[in-house]
């Protein structure tokens, strides 16, 4: 089932790029950007990475903490971070636990071949823990202005 805006958002525990184990209900009160993307260090989501980190001190004021998820291990975390200077946790999400949990492992096809993997979509979740948007077409380039109302 499909999780929907105004719905709970699905709490989860999971290791980021340090193996510090992250649970969404330890940033209650707190409004998360949780966004799901492919994979480090490809072109699309370098883009939204690094969007995100230019816009890091506006989404901080509007109280915004920003979590990404992909299935890449802790290490290639630390690696895209550090070439990219993210100043959000990246969590690995290695067997896909989180990513079902939300919906966003799914079957794709590229070029005629089905197969397993992240289909990037962004929640926003507001300070109690709900579902206020969910992101589908992401503009990697300009994805700040997707998340914050202008």
């Amino acid at each position: 089932m499909a999780l929907a805006v105004g719905d709970k958002a699905p709490d989860f525990s999971a290791k980021d790029q340090n193996g510090d184990t992250l649970t969404l209900s330890q940033f209650k009160g707190k409004k998360v950007v949780l966004y799901f993307y492919p994979k480090d260090s490809t072109p699309g989501c370098t883009a939204q990475a690094c969007n995100l980190r230019d816009n890091h001190s506006t989404l901080t004021e509007e109280g915004y903490v920003v979590l990404g998820v992909s299935t890449d291990s802790e290490k290639r975390h630390q690696n895209f971070i550090g070439k990219y200077e993210l100043p959000f946790p990246l969590i690995a999400d290695t067997d896909q636990k989180v990513h079902e949990l939300y919906g966003t492992w799914q079957l794709k096809k590229t070029f005629g071949k089905e197969y397993m993997g992240t289909v990037r979509t962004t929640y926003v979740i507001d300070e109690q823990g709900t579902i206020t948007d969910i992101i589908k077409k992401v503009n990697t380039k300009d994805h700040t202005a997707q998340i914050i109302p202008g």
